[in-house]
């Protein structure tokens, strides 16, 4: 063979690894100063025109460079978060990260495994981070369980077995058209929208999701329930599965559990709990009899980048038997053949336990993290965020010109600025506007709800670097902007 004429062969290598040692070195320390410095920054900002109009430059045909790629970053990205890792920042459900979780991350990226399978050590982590799980969640050490990308993905999952394990008939043969009976599921009208948008991915359509109401805790009206249980199976239909808030998104209010457990072990129901962020509160002595009940649950989905503030996104799904959730998800054709020696032995293959066959190292971040601080740190800080809420929702009750809309039974309070001469509806416009005005001045970044009607400033502490100080400035901010827009009309 004739090699002359051959072009050099490339790599994506540096051709200098100093400079590329150096590049990472000043890396880690304008991110560290950027995170130790977070109080001095505002939570959120807008993005000017011409920060976004930069991110519509063409194609980079040629190369620009390692060190024009990071100046770009440190001039047009980093100055503009969405400000989730500032201590005032309480909008939806959003975790705060850590150093450590961040430096896992990098390490992780390094060694860039597939975690789909195969006989190699992230596998192994991931199995460990799933036992601990367990272990924290009171959830049986035979149970099964993956890593997935959040809630979402981990409603997916859970209600995915529950869909194949119930069915009457083989569903993975034949498809949802092929059932004898329509399938229904049942949760309150808090539910996340996560779980009906995981049985319209199931193919059994929203109507499927019976929305039970709600009392005036915001947990599901029990009667209610046993009521459109009975009702559907006299019309014909085939009732498979409640689905169990531990923690809603609008207000944190958590069901009965172990009323709901008796439930589907009396009608022969799966049983799957919601439990995005309310779940980890069993980390706390004082919050665990809260969730009693959700233990027995046939399938739990709860993130790990909400209250245990890992960096994004890590999530888990635990499913109790371990033969419904392998059966659900199992296909190994040919070229993915288990071996019992060699890179493709080993007993832990998650590609047969959910969606992904290529799947990142997300444990790592877990794993050190969980190592750097202990189980009963973690409880200590779920504790001090609804401590945290308890204190604000006093404020909020300790103020003519607020009002608390929702209980707060654990991190999530729900208020807004009244004033005695509007109504409900330009109450609504006023809290909107005060809203925007409060993210625009980038001193808090709560988020919004509706509660009976009412237009609600929604914060939700699952942020580690929180202090009392801070929910006293967003109290004394809310009323400042609220006199400001009464005054301006």
């Amino acid at each position: 063979m004739n090699l002359e004429n051959v072009p050099e062969e490339e790599s994506l290598d540096p051709a200098d690894w100093q400079l590329m040692r150096g590049l990472g070195h000043r890396m880690i320390d304008d991110i560290m100063t950027y995170l130790e410095t977070v109080r001095t920054r505002p939570v959120w900002q807008p993005i000017p025109e011409k920060i976004k109009a930069y991110f519509k430059q063409p194609l980079p045909v040629e190369p620009q460079g390692t060190e024009q790629a990071y100046q770009d970053f440190l001039d047009y990205v980093l100055p503009h978060p969405m400000g989730n890792i500032h201590p005032r920042f309480w909008g939806w459900v959003i975790g705060t990260g850590t150093p450590l979780g961040m430096l896992a991350e990098m390490l992780a990226a390094g060694m860039n495994p597939n975690v789909g399978g195969a006989d190699h050590v992230a596998n192994y982590v991931e199995a460990q981070v799933l036992d601990w799980c367990k272990e924290m969640l009171g959830y049986p050490a035979e149970s099964s369980g993956l890593l997935v990308s959040g809630g979402s993905m981990a409603n997916l999952v859970g209600l995915t077995v529950a869909r194949n394990s119930k069915a009457e008939f083989d569903l993975r043969t034949h498809g949802v058209h092929a059932a004898p009976r329509k399938m229904t599921l049942y949760g309150s009208q808090e539910t996340h929208s996560s779980v009906q948008k995981a049985i319209e991915l199931l193919g059994l359509g929203s109507n499927a999701f019976r929305q039970i109401p709600v009392n005036s805790d915001f947990k599901i009206d029990i009667s209610g329930l046993e009521t459109a249980i009975l009702e559907d199976r006299q019309e014909g239909y085939q009732p498979i599965c409640i689905i169990g808030n531990a923690g809603t998104v609008n207000t944190g209010a958590i069901d009965d559990l172990d009323r709901l457990a008796d439930i589907c072990q009396r009608e022969g129901l799966w049983f799957h709990v919601d439990g995005a962020f309310g779940a980890l509160a069993v980390l706390s002595s004082e919050l665990r009899p809260l969730l009693v009940g959700m233990e027995r649950a046939d399938s739990l989905a709860f993130d790990l980048h909400k209250w245990m503030y890992m960096p994004y996104e890590v999530g888990c799904a635990l499913v109790r038997q371990e033969e419904d959730h392998r059966r659900t998800f199992s296909l190994t054709p040919d070229y993915l053949t288990h071996s019992d020696r060699g890179l493709a032995g080993g007993s832990i293959w998650f590609s047969d336990y959910g969606v992904q066959l290529s799947r990142g190292f997300r444990a790592l971040k877990v794993w050190m993290s969980m190592k750097e601080h202990g189980a009963q740190k973690y409880g200590r800080l779920i504790q001090q965020n609804v401590d945290q809420a308890r204190y604000l929702a006093s404020q909020v009750d300790d103020m003519s010109e607020l009002q608390l809309l929702a209980p707060v039974p654990l991190n999530i309070v729900c208020f807004r600025f009244v004033a005695d001469n509007l109504d409900d509806e330009s109450l609504n416009d006023l809290n909107k506007e005060l809203l925007i005005d409060l993210h625009e001045s980038g001193v808090a970044a709560p988020s919004y709800t509706v509660i009976d009607g009412k237009y609600a400033l929604r914060v939700a502490i699952t942020n580690h670097r929180s202090k009392r100080e801070d929910f006293e400035v967003l109290v004394r901010e809310v009323i400042r902007l609220g006199r400001k827009l009464l005054h301006s009309g």
